[in-house]
């Protein structure tokens, strides 16, 4: 979600308008600061549990930004609190953008937690919003079954500008890149290229590069083996020029989520020209039908199935592959592309 609002501020910009940041303080907020550029970054500071998102003086700021509309990123915090009782006495726009956090897998996980969210303050929230945004067709059938919206503008994130080295021919890399959550699905990919490792290149190597809480690392780091050449290397996070560096190296990129809104690290991948192996709930069926991905469910043995065939793969296919997500990422799901249509969406609110 991040990086997504970093891009949508620099579409703002982009398009004439003037972007504030406004969130709660947390131990990276000065290191990543510069990622806004020179929009105006205000940070609340965090009282109680770090997972309420509580900042008594979020108030105060929003109400003191200056704001024709507010859009709101994510849910289940106290910020959509905040962000509700914005559009309530201001009567000023409020959009909401979920970021996949109504999908059902979502909701059912912690679900006493949300439902005491939504009786405190979502619904109250949902109630005041202009118009929810939603990524896909799929998060749109989810917000409308959970809230009852009668305005969703389906927007898709958008792929960072085109990267990625030029090579004869890249090494036999599967990479990883992303939060490591239960819903990534990394127990299931790590038993997979266990299942498989006899079977491919003797120099192939899975990569996972990411951060987590500690559920999800436990789990990662039981489903590895004990000892041996498991040909699976964890390297931590990785932004910036260490991300940059790392798709450089990808021949694949492999997201066999069981839960994404849509996924920034395809988007990444295909601007790299690196090609994915990704479950239909990366909800980007764009890439199959380009050609840009191939489907690898989430069950172990699905998994398995399409590492065999991705590292079997012609170069021919795979120069076809790469192509293909290219040509995703410069074109429908381009800035130029998406900022037109934030454009319409905005411009129609105000």
């Amino acid at each position: 979600m991040f990086e997504a609002v970093i891009g949508q501020a620099q579409m703002l910009r982009a398009l004439g308008a003037v972007p504030v940041v406004i969130g709660v303080r947390d131990a990276a907020s000065e290191e990543d600061r510069w990622r806004f550029g020179d929009a105006e970054v205000l940070l609340a500071e965090p009282r109680g549990p770090q997972a309420l998102g509580f900042a008594a003086d979020l108030d105060a700021l929003v109400a003191g930004a200056g704001l024709d509309l507010l859009h709101l990123h994510g849910l289940w915090q106290y910020p959509s609190h905040v962000a509700g009782r914005f559009a309530r006495t201001t009567g000023k726009p409020l959009v909401i953008s979920p970021h996949g956090m109504l999908d059902p897998w979502i909701t059912s996980r912690n679900a006493w937690k949300k439902h005491a969210a939504r009786v405190l303050w979502e619904r109250e929230a949902w109630s005041s919003a202009s118009a929810f945004h939603a990524l896909t067709e799929a998060e749109a059938r989810d917000i409308a079954a959970e809230t009852g919206a009668s305005r969703i503008d389906i927007v898709p994130n958008a792929a960072p500008p085109m990267s990625g080295a030029q090579m004869d021919k890249r090494p036999p890399m599967a990479l990883y890149l992303g939060r490591i959550h239960p819903k990534k699905n990394l127990t299931a990919l790590v038993d997979a290229w266990l299942q498989v490792r006899d079977r491919l290149p003797a120099d192939a190597v899975l990569t996972v590069a990411g951060w987590g809480d500690d559920e999800g690392i436990a789990a990662l780091e039981s489903a590895m083996p004990q000892g041996g050449a498991s040909g699976i290397e964890i390297v931590g996070t990785a932004f910036g020029s260490q991300k940059a560096a790392l798709l450089d190296l990808a021949r694949f990129l492999v997201l066999p989520s069981q839960s994404e809104g849509l996924p920034m690290a395809v988007l990444e991948a295909w601007a790299a020209g690196v090609p994915t192996l990704m479950s239909e709930a990366c909800h980007l069926p764009e890439g199959f039908a380009a050609g840009a991905a191939i489907d690898c469910g989430t069950g172990s043995d699905t998994i398995a199935a399409a590492l065999l065939a991705a590292f079997a793969m012609p170069d021919s296919e795979w120069d076809a592959m790469s192509l293909a997500a290219r040509n995703l990422a410069s074109g429908p799901f381009s800035q130029a592309s998406v900022a037109k249509r934030w454009e319409a969406a905005y411009a129609a609110l105000l």
